[in-house]
């Protein structure tokens, strides 16, 4: 198949696994925020009642969460693209 297909055959599951890998991003740091922090809940940019380095900490540790997650399902999904369709998406 040529390169066009599998690019375009990509776009469209490329968009739905990245809102899954979001939302297994966020439910794997909230995991993480409670086994680490002891507290339910992470705290938000504008969480008056928290400390900078809480709130920088958290923002840390749930972008590299979402980084790994995410390119673990981006690059799952361009294998699977490349066994439906023999090409590689770009």
């Amino acid at each position: 198949m040529s390169r066009g297909i599998g690019k375009a055959a990509y776009k469209p599951v490329g968009v739905l696994m990245g809102i899954a890998a979001g939302t297994i991003a966020g439910a794997i740091f909230r995991q993480v925020w409670k086994a680490t922090a002891g507290d339910g809940d992470a705290p938000s940019a504008t969480d008056e009642d928290r400390g900078w380095g809480e709130i920088l900490a958290a923002a840390a540790l749930q972008g590299a969460i979402f980084a790994v997650v995410r390119a673990a399902v981006d690059r799952g999904g361009a294998v699977g693209v490349r066994r439906i369709t023999g090409s590689w998406p770009d």
